[in-house]
């Protein structure tokens, strides 16, 4: 499990002001992004233009304009550069009456790999399946034929990984599974792509995201820099303490705080520009006034909450 290095002179996945339309639907528009190894999460809404854009970078689909490298080579109609990218679409694409070796070797086979069984059996081995290979894939989950399906597209031991859904129909401990996989592959310096809207997974995994909205790319970058730099709204801050509206007494008087409001659950929500020095005055104030603090949780400060911010504007 080994990749090979990217060119030195751009990143493994290099998308160029790239558009795609079908008739009069603009499906993407005017995306340029540059993805290197490590994880990479791509987010969107239904109809966002995703996985119109991993079909354009897998070179499964033409762009209306614009060009799509990966290791410095175009995508289409490059058959060398296919043996070194492993693709995995979001609708399911498997034969029920095989056992989940025989697809994870069949992959293995239409790529040349040798030899296939040791190919195979690496690739079962990293997505947990070794003990359910030989059964038939029309008696597994949903979360099963994803995994020996992802098995499959990793077969060839591909430099790069693009995944589109691949967490749909999975557990929680299918979900961590998927991570150590992706992980262990981003340490061997692989470059993954991953296209989910299980937010909070993709949290967890990438390094970087990329957001799209509308066929356009909203943002790109880390999630907590993306969401530092739109401060048009103040973050918001759960305080709970035992005497709520002494401690909101308090808090409006600091410069920090913009407004507060206070919840059911005899919690107070602090909206604040500044939560550096909230995070700094909050447990002076109840120390100084006797009041026991027991919560500080910020509400802003995930993935979720950024997109769902992103969709509102």
């Amino acid at each position: 499990m080994t990749a090979r290095p990217a060119p030195s002179n751009g990143a493994v996945i290099d998308v160029s002001r790239v558009s795609k339309w079908f008739g009069g639907v603009v499906a993407v528009n005017d995306v340029s992004v540059r993805v290197d190894p490590g994880i990479t999460g791509l987010l969107g809404p239904n109809g966002a233009g995703k996985t119109t854009l991993l079909y354009l970078i897998a070179g499964l689909a033409r762009c209306s304009r614009g060009a799509v490298t990966i290791l410095g080579q175009r995508v289409r109609d490059n058959p060398d550069l296919y043996r070194r990218v492993g693709f995995m679409p979001e609708h399911e694409s498997t034969y029920p009456f095989l056992t989940g070796r025989q697809l994870v070797e069949t992959s293995a086979k239409l790529h040349r790999v040798h030899p296939v069984a040791e190919a195979a059996d690496r690739a079962i081995d990293l997505v947990g399946m070794t003990d359910t290979q030989g059964r038939s894939i029309a008696g597994y989950s949903r979360g099963m034929r994803q995994r020996v399906r992802l098995a499959a597209a990793l077969v060839h031991d591909p430099d790069v990984i693009i995944l589109d859904e691949p967490l749909n129909g999975t557990d929680p401990r299918q979900r961590l599974q998927f991570q150590d996989a992706m992980e262990r592959l981003a340490a061997a310096g692989k470059t993954i792509l991953i296209s989910s809207h299980i937010l909070e997974e993709v949290e967890t995994l990438a390094g970087r995201v990329l957001l799209m909205l509308g066929g356009k790319l909203a943002a790109a970058g880390d999630f907590r820099a993306i969401r530092a730099k739109l401060d048009e709204r103040a973050y918001r801050v759960r305080v709970t303490v035992d005497r709520p509206r002494e401690m909101a007494a308090a808090l409006v008087e600091l410069d920090a705080v913009e407004s507060i409001a206070f919840r059911e659950d005899r919690s107070v929500v602090v909206h604040s520009r500044n939560v550096a020095d909230l995070q700094v005055a909050l447990p002076r104030l109840a120390s100084e006034r006797g009041i026991r603090l027991t919560v500080v949780e910020p509400l802003d400060e995930s993935l979720e909450s950024l997109f769902e911010y992103l969709v509102r504007r």
